[in-house]
């Protein structure tokens, strides 16, 4: 649906005002919305990291440090990719870490116990994901539980089944180099950088050519200044990261896996229909249902998805540390999901947010993980930080929703 401020002419003649007053405008427009977008996550990284520079000693910006904070957010990034799409709806998955917990376990065991070839393991792991993601989101759709029950029950049950897989020893330890080489592989020298200009073509350049098409049909864009700005600053930046990671160990295969998820997760639903499907069903499920989309079955699928990252996040997990135990999927790996994709941007409420949230938060996340380790703080203070920026963050997320709605009446 067209929003009226579109029609707007005030709006559309400061959309085209050039440079910086346009991009500001634009932004000044999207908070009235309720919508902080992302900068506010921008600015609290720089924040973050200038804080922990200075506390560590000048450590945390070093090029070691650096790629051990890439390496490892594969493996939580990609759950938070499939609570991001769960957030859309307005649902909640509380079984994710578990999830990817016991795919993980049936893969080693799969591999060790039984012999079945790396990739094969893999496979049938990611698609036990996908079943017991399917499973949760078809009797939620069906029996009109909350997500909430039904996933708690899944965090209950898919758990016991981790430990059942598992067996009495309790450990696996991975040998398969295939799977171990998941997400401890580095890429150096033109493979890196090819990579960086696959990622720039995507998220600076493809934009650039959207908007040259809707100029020329006649819609509104912002100007070609704001474009070609944002296209620098990401190109710069982007060059600058591998720059610096090639000169320890290189770009690790688990970012790069990451950043796949949400680049294909991004354009599912922001060019095709089940993407705008997503977001009708999350904006007014009863306005979708009357429109004719299938919303059960949205649904659904939204949950089979879920678990699929989920999954796949717990495989990397395991990849990065060489073995599944007991407590795989567990502790923090839900919580700071959850608070990865609120940090980043996603409604707590239902449509609105994007996978690049998963992307964001998590890095804001794994960033102030990774800062406290390097000043040897005790896990209860690394949670208690944690919890105190989501609990900001999705204050911050009720009171703009709220001052849009009063501006609306």
């Amino acid at each position: 649906m067209t929003s009226t401020l579109e029609h707007d002419p005030r709006v559309q003649d400061n959309d085209q005002r050039p440079g910086l007053a346009g991009l500001v405008g634009d932004y000044r427009r999207r908070i009235s919305r309720g919508d902080v977008g992302q900068l506010p996550v921008v600015v609290g990284l720089v924040v973050i990291a200038a804080v922990f520079q200075y506390f560590s000693g000048g450590v945390f910006l070093s090029r070691f440090n650096l790629v051990n904070l890439t390496f490892q957010m594969g493996a939580g990034g990609s759950v938070a990719v499939g609570v991001v799409l769960v957030l859309l709806l307005g649902e909640i998955d509380l079984s994710a870490g578990v999830v990817g917990g016991l795919s993980a376990a049936i893969m080693a065991v799969l591999n060790v116990r039984y012999g079945l070839p790396g990739p094969a393991a893999v496979a049938i792991a990611v698609v036990a994901g996908m079943a017991v993601g399917a499973f949760q989101g078809t009797w939620t759709t069906r029996f009109g539980i909350p997500s909430f029950v039904v996933t708690l029950a899944g965090l209950l049950g898919w758990q016991g089944a981790m430990l059942y897989v598992l067996g009495k020893t309790g450990s696996i330890n991975l040998l398969n180099p295939f799977i171990v080489g998941l997400a401890g592989t580095f890429f150096t020298g033109p493979v890196a950088y090819g990579f960086a200009a696959l990622f720039i073509a995507y998220v600076a350049i493809a934009p650039m050519l959207r908007d040259r098409r809707r100029r020329a049909a006649g819609l509104t864009v912002p100007s070609t200044a704001v474009n070609l700005l944002r296209a620098v600053v990401i190109t710069l930046l982007v060059i600058a990261v591998v720059v610096l990671l090639e000169q320890d160990r290189g770009v690790s295969s688990g970012l790069l896996l990451l950043l796949g998820v949400v680049i294909a997760m991004d354009f599912v639903l922001r060019r095709t229909r089940f993407g705008g499907m997503i977001y009708a069903v999350g904006g007014n499920a009863e306005a979708a249902r009357r429109a004719g989309i299938p919303v059960r079955r949205v649904r659904a699928i939204v949950f089979m998805l879920a678990s699929m990252f989920a999954a796949w996040g717990g495989i990397l997990g395991a990849s990065r540390l060489l073995a599944v135990n007991q407590s795989a999927g567990q502790g923090p790996v839900l919580i700071n999901a959850i608070a990865a994709a609120v940090i980043g941007g996603t409604s707590l409420f239902g449509g609105r947010g994007s996978v690049w949230a998963a992307l964001l938060g998590y890095t804001v996340i794994q960033s102030i993980s990774n800062g406290m380790d390097l000043l040897s703080l005790d896990s209860s203070i690394k949670l208690m930080v944690t919890g105190g920026v989501l609990l900001a963050t999705v204050t911050i997320d009720a009171v703009l929703r709220g001052s849009a709605a009063s501006a609306g009446r």
